[in-house]
């Protein structure tokens, strides 16, 4: 099984360069309708609200009507915290949470990305 998970995003563009930023990689996939990140044994998917609004309404709403309402929350343990929020700031994500010590073992700091979607950024804290 390969996991993908996919974001919809209402700008395609704008979102590929957030991530690809954030994430210090580029995208292994970038054409109209999706772009793909190799996460390294997961990928993350970006995919216009109006791609996936053709194949999901009517049974449900279009993705446009929760346009800034949290979605999913996209937890990316990384090696390097201090970097890693360097690149957040860099991508020009808006601050949610500053980070803090958790009481799940993780230092995390949460950020949102345009569409509302909450980044954690994660480090293990060190015993």
């Amino acid at each position: 099984m390969h996991t993908e998970l996919i974001l919809y995003v209402r700008d395609q563009a704008r979102s590929r360069d957030l991530y690809r930023i954030l994430l210090d990689r580029a995208p292994v996939l970038d054409v109209p309708g999706m772009t793909e990140f190799d996460l390294g044994g997961c990928k993350l998917g970006l995919m216009p609200e109006t791609g996936i609004a053709r194949i999901i309404t009517p049974p449900l709403p279009h993705p446009q009507q929760g346009h800034g309402v949290p979605r999913c929350e996209l937890y990316l343990l990384v090696d390097d915290l201090e970097a890693a929020l360097g690149r957040a700031l860099l991508a020009a994500l808006r601050p949610v949470a500053p980070a803090a010590d958790r009481d799940w073992g993780h230092r995390v700091a949460y950020f949102a990305d345009p569409d509302g979607h909450v980044i954690a950024l994660a480090a293990a804290i060190e015993p």
